[in-house]
């Protein structure tokens, strides 16, 4: 049951308005065939309608697949018939632009107007549902499409926690919730991330239950986040590091405007942050600003406070709770401390997982009990993780193992860098180079020389890319940087590939 009242542009949605709209949502998707276990496909902004949604899932047991809005018609499609759900709550817009790739079978559920005549208008048909009467059963939350390494994304099945044992594990979870997002009971939260992805859907989840307020941004703005940290005496907030940079970006007058010294906790995931983004965010907001190494399939494994952070720079913190780190070669063998090899973990405050219709890659990122994602990293003596790069994009060059993301840190803190990617291409004396995709902010102009010139004064030679394009960056169905794709233009055609 929700405590927290939640603002959304200009909008209060109260804890008891919650309930009851979360309760006839549950009861609808029941009336429409959807049982304990079943999943409802979500095609929304960061809408009203998935606090209705987060509810009636953990009531009902349905599990909900957010759909990133900017996906295509046919990755729209392949998520609806991979997932298997049977029914898609979407704005109307939205659902308009998506028509052709919808299973003529699915409910379909419309959040404002549509040219589809299928869809049902969601407000009228949610005050005409009963409430959710059914038993109790075990919460369902989100379920994820991971891209891994390669192919299509894949979608997490996490195993339902047995109903008698849900208060026990429901505070293992909110421990861990606290520790990692910063979200304990009376907290002020702010969330200005897209619902689609994981991280902030989790947050968004665990503060309904426990904040006091939850101040839900329709979109990333950065002058408008200081502004509502102020409004609303936010305490916690969730950033990623693309928003530091952009925040950092604002000129010190707008900055010196808002009060944000009600912050005691700014938490991250999802992404590495640069050492130098973080000490800058840090020498500005104070020691409030914590990172979490996490996934879709493990939960939350590791976080590091920003005294630690400054002590230790590039490390993403020790285990939390009963978390496991291991670091371990190709064939399984332990690694001393300070070598880099691939990342193992568990974190068995969460059920066990697998992918959905694909259980032999589930197997396949396991030994002994952890799983691995493909990242790579290492154990400093006191335990500290620090991860270097994705098994898959790390380069040798002359026989130099080299990790893009350091790179791709330094390339992040250029004004007008919107996003990049750094990855190998054939070369006939190194077996790789390093080449550097660079997409521009809108309205800014950026040259290749001048990043260079950015790369110099931070990197080893060895790490600046010898070629670096201007271009607009593929994205994979989940949203992140296609890097599969930008690599196979320059890889065609070799004997070798990376």
């Amino acid at each position: 049951m929700s405590v927290c009242d939640v603002h959304l542009e200009g909008r209060v949605i109260d804890a008891a308005t919650q309930a009851a709209r979360g309760a006839r949502l549950a009861g609808g998707l029941r009336r429409l065939g959807l049982q304990e276990g079943d999943v409802v496909a979500v095609l929304l902004r960061n809408d009203a309608a998935y606090i209705d949604v987060v509810h009636a899932c953990r009531q009902a047991g349905i599990a909900y697949c957010p759909v990133n809005w900017h996906f295509t018609a046919e990755e729209v499609a392949f998520l609806l018939r991979d997932s298997g759900a049977k029914a898609l709550l979407a704005q109307g817009e939205l659902l308009d632009a998506v028509a052709a790739a919808l299973p003529g079978e699915m409910a379909v559920l419309a959040v404002g107007q549509t040219r589809l005549p299928q869809a049902l208008a969601y407000e009228p048909w949610l005050a005409a549902q009963p409430p959710y009467d059914g038993p109790v059963v075990s919460p369902r939350a989100h379920m994820a499409y991971t891209s891994g390494t390669t192919g299509r994304p894949k979608g997490v099945v996490r195993a339902p926690i047995p109903v008698a044992e849900l208060q026990a594990r429901q505070a293992h979870i909110r421990q861990l919730v606290a520790l990692s997002f910063g979200l304990t009971p009376g907290c002020r939260a702010l969330l200005p991330a897209p619902l689609y992805h994981s991280a902030p859907s989790v947050f968004l989840q665990n503060a309904l239950l426990v904040a006091e307020r939850l101040v839900l941004m329709a979109r990333f703005d950065a002058e408008a986040l200081l502004a509502a940290i102020e409004r609303h005496r936010i305490e916690v907030v969730y950033l990623v590091p693309i928003m530091y940079v952009r925040l950092l970006r604002l000129p010190e007058a707008v900055r010196q405007r808002y009060d944000i010294s009600t912050l005691r906790f700014v938490a991250s995931t999802g992404a590495p942050c640069a050492p130098e983004v973080k000490r800058a965010m840090i020498e500005w907001f104070g020691p409030v600003i914590h990172e979490t190494y996490a996934s879709s399939e493990a939960g939350m494994v590791t976080a590091i406070s920003a005294v630690e952070a400054l002590a230790r720079p590039g490390s993403a913190g020790q285990p939390l709770l009963d978390a496991q780190v291991r670091i371990l070669d190709e064939e399984g063998r332990a690694l001393p401390t300070g070598e880099v090899g691939l990342i193992y973990v568990r974190q068995p405050a969460y059920p066990d997982f697998t992918y959905r219709h694909n259980d032999e890659a589930r197997q396949a990122v396991e030994r002994d009990g952890l799983v691995s994602l493909g990242d790579m990293g290492y154990l400093d003596a006191d335990g500290y993780l620090y991860v270097c790069d994705r098994a898959s994009d790390m380069v040798i060059s002359g026989g130099v193992n080299i990790y893009p993301a350091e790179i791709e840190h330094r390339l992040l803190a250029f004004p007008g860098v919107a996003d990049c990617a750094v990855f190998g291409v054939p070369d006939a004396e190194y077996g790789e180079r390093l080449h550097a995709v660079v997409e521009a902010a809108a309205g800014t102009a950026l040259q290749p020389a001048s990043l260079r010139e950015w790369l110099q004064g931070g990197l080893s030679s060895f790490k600046v890319p010898r070629s670096i394009e201007i271009a607009p960056l593929p994205r994979d169905d989940n949203g992140k940087i296609a890097k599969r794709r930008l690599r196979e233009q320059h890889w065609q055609g070799q004997a070798r590939r990376v």
